[in-house]
């Protein structure tokens, strides 16, 4: 049972060894010559972290065909950086390899797929957010650029929040699609920033009300943490004028996992009494809090309650109609679907709707990935999600018992993976470039402590 557990999570994956033996890389000794004397490469982690600022920083202002055209320069940048590393065997985050793999099928559903000029744009689309996520990767290594994107993030993110907050105060229009005109809340302006959507904006600032939590205990200095307390007001009251209720749940149960880990971190430091009742005290603070606002704040009770609506709340009716279609579209073309992308989901849809209910997307990204790549790549994206959460596990324990400081970043990030995801079941946000690029971000940055940890067993061993 082990060796099959080592051989899922890919721990047998030791360097690339076979490089080394590689006609194609030997070839390419000219490149790696001309790095070797390339004085601008020799800041090659800084070049990249000034490419993804500029994803980061302008992703929710500009159009997604600029933050597409930099997430190729990143893309050319990463690829010109991997043809010219050198050729000594060094270690990777096995998630190198289930990303590539889920990329992999998307080419298989995009060859096969009824409508293959639309996947091909969904196809495409997919690509540019991989580069983003192989530079990352790259560039997160090193702790100092790990700690300036995400405040680069933090900065860019408190920026469309303001702007949200001041929405609720001065006014916004409102569509009259993101409330449902019978309900209590009918009246309720739901802010969406520069973002146009209250649910995209939710998304967005999810995973940096879970960051500026980490910030206060990571930043050194009072004034930064000050800073950080700040944002994190601003963070979740502007995630609270958006009305979103899957971007609440989804950040309820991140909280939830964020507080488990950090009670588990100084578990050893706490008291014998503590260490028996902190868990069960925290799990009932967490509860009470929740059950308390929505018994108490009514925006808050009704939004929570509508939730178990059914088809009474129209936004409810419309996901289970839209569903029930998308359902229908997965039993045609179970094995690989119809391709990725919201171009290929909209041809094929209108032959599997419920009159009506038109649609851009499932509205699930898992139903929206059983659609587009099929069971083959719904269980890829299990794998990696699976593989994900079980690097999270292992470099954490590995950062507990170093006592390293670094953990925070760590923390922060698989809280806003498991927050995104949760958020998922309801909505397809994740798929936009302002939102995607963050998860991608959030999975590198997982990715990164392979090595960092790695690194360290070897300098505690030596």
């Amino acid at each position: 049972m082990h060796t099959i557990w080592q051989t899922l999570t890919l721990n047998n994956i030791q360097s690339l060894q076979w490089r080394q033996g590689s006609l194609f890389w030997r070839l390419l000794a000219f490149l790696r010559q001309w790095r070797q004397g390339s004085w601008l490469l020799n800041w090659h982690q800084e070049i990249g972290a000034v490419l993804l600022t500029a994803v980061f920083t302008l992703a929710p202002f500009v159009p997604n065909s600029l933050t597409g055209l930099l997430a190729m320069a990143c893309g050319c940048y990463w690829l010109l950086l991997t043809l010219s590393d050198d050729l000594k065997p060094h270690r990777f985050s096995p998630i190198y390899l289930l990303v590539f793999l889920f990329w992999g099928i998307t080419v298989m559903a995009t060859a096969l797929s009824p409508v293959k000029l639309a996947a091909v744009s969904g196809l495409v689309k997919m690509t540019l957010y991989v580069f983003v996520f192989v530079l990352a990767e790259r560039v997160v290594r090193s702790p100092r650029l790990r700690s300036w994107l995400i405040a680069v993030y933090l900065h860019t993110a408190i920026i469309v929040s303001i702007y949200g907050v001041r929405q609720k105060f001065f006014g916004a229009e409102a569509l009259a699609t993101w409330v449902d005109p019978n309900s209590t809340t009918a009246d309720e302006v739901r802010v969406y920033s520069y973002l146009g959507n209250p649910n995209l904006l939710a998304a967005y600032i999810l995973p940096a009300i879970l960051f500026s939590i980490c910030a206060v205990v990571a930043w050194q200095r009072w004034g930064a943490k000050l800073l950080a307390g700040t944002m994190l007001l601003v963070h979740c009251a502007c995630m609270y004028w958006t009305g979103c209720r899957g971007a609440w749940i989804g950040l309820v149960l991140a909280i939830f996992v964020m507080a488990m880990m950090v009670l588990y971190w100084i578990l050893p430091r706490l008291p014998q009494l503590w260490q028996i009742w902190v868990f069960p005290l925290t799990i009932g603070t967490i509860v009470g809090a929740v059950a308390l606002g929505i018994l108490f704040v009514a925006p808050l009770r009704n939004r929570a309650l509508s939730a178990f609506s059914g088809h009474e709340d129209s936004s409810n009716s419309f996901r289970l109609n839209v569903w029930a279609g998308v359902q229908d579209m997965i039993r045609k073309r179970p094995v690989l679907g119809i391709g990725p992308g919201n171009v290929a989901f909209n041809q094929i849809y209108p032959l599997f709707q419920r009159p009506n209910y038109t649609a851009l997307s499932a509205y699930s990204i898992y139903l929206e990935t059983l659609v587009e790549t099929g069971v083959v790549g719904f269980a890829s994206l299990m794998w990696l999600l699976a593989l994900i959460f079980q690097q999270t596990w292992v470099q954490f324990h590995k950062l507990r018992q170093l006592q390293s400081q670094d953990v925070w970043w760590l923390v922060g990030a698989i809280a806003s993976i498991i927050g995104m995801l949760m958020h998922g079941f309801v909505d397809t946000v994740w798929y936009r470039p302002e939102i995607n690029t963050l998860w991608w971000l959030t999975v590198a940055i997982v990715a990164s402590y392979y090595r960092q940890t790695t690194a360290a067993d070897t300098a505690v061993s030596l």
